[in-house]
């Protein structure tokens, strides 16, 4: 039987030390890290996401502010209210919410924001000083799954990782930062040939494709470490991930469920990477 990585557990732990951090900071320095979310339409994850981001900024004793733009709004005016929140020195990382409304160019909304208030680490400069190693600030989720391994005391060194999907949000990162911490990376994709043969040779698969129950027991090599950042809705409402939990869980030696696996930990990155914007800022 797997271990269970609880996320939730270990976000609290991580949470608790960055609240006691930030309030130290502030104390010190009189600078409160300060997070702005633009969130356009009325996409229902995306506000349970928004949701989710500012409770955590106000259990952190953060400053949260929300900006909700209706889902006609124009890329000249989701620009303007970007230069808005780049001019105020109170507001450490500005994040708009994903996906956008279709008529909106994404990229030159992520490129308006600038790369020391960019918490994401969407923007071009960020993925470069990712690619070298040299970085302020790391993708949330990637980032988040690597905190987990480090406190489930799992060693990265030498393993074979395999990550299924090749997203600029997880794929790609998560292959940089494992390789960093000098595991051998291979990355999947849908025109991998064999993809059970490949997925079995990993120490540590990383699975984020956004199919339901996608990874399958017999894919999973038996002892191997799993992480599912999948989050899929089952035709009966339940959550899943892109791992069948199930067949999985028996063959691995440590799995994270969907959901409290990975999710917790992505918010808790965004705080962190906002609290080092705040210190940056003042050049601390």
């Amino acid at each position: 039987m797997a271990k269970i990585i609880d996320g939730k557990k270990i976000a609290a732990k991580v949470r608790a030390d960055i609240k006691e951090r930030a309030a130290t900071f502030a104390s010190e320095t009189g600078v409160v890290p300060g997070l702005a979310v633009i969130i356009v339409g009325e996409d229902p994850a995306s506000k349970v996401y928004v949701r989710n981001k500012h409770r955590a900024c106000v259990e952190a004793g953060y400053r949260s502010d929300i900006y909700e733009m209706s889902a006609d709004t124009t890329e000249a005016e989701l620009l303007t209210k970007i230069e808005e929140l780049k001019a105020d020195t109170g507001i450490h990382g500005i994040l708009v919410q994903l996906p956008l409304p279709s008529h909106l160019d994404e990229k030159a909304v992520l490129e308006a924001i600038p790369p020391e208030k960019d918490v994401d680490a969407f923007h071009v400069v960020n993925t470069g000083k990712i690619m070298l190693g040299d970085y302020s600030f790391l993708p949330c989720t990637p980032a988040g799954v690597m905190k987990m391994l480090e406190y489930e005391n799992i060693d990265i060194s030498g393993k074979e990782c395999v990550i299924v999907g090749r997203s600029n949000i997880v794929g790609k990162p998560m292959a940089m930062l494992l390789l960093h911490a000098n595991g051998t990376v291979t990355v999947c994709h849908s025109r991998t040939k064999n993809l059970s043969e490949v997925t079995r040779r990993a120490d540590i698969l990383v699975v984020a494709i956004g199919k339901a129950d996608f990874i399958t027991g017999d894919m999973v090599k038996p002892g191997a470490v799993v992480i599912d950042v999948g989050m899929n809705r089952r035709d009966d409402g339940r959550l899943t991930g892109d791992v069948d939990f199930d067949s999985v869980e028996p063959v691995a030696s440590a799995i994270t469920p969907v959901p409290g696996g990975v999710g917790p930990m992505t918010i808790t990155i965004l705080l962190e990477n906002t609290l080092t914007a705040a210190k940056e800022s003042i050049g601390k």
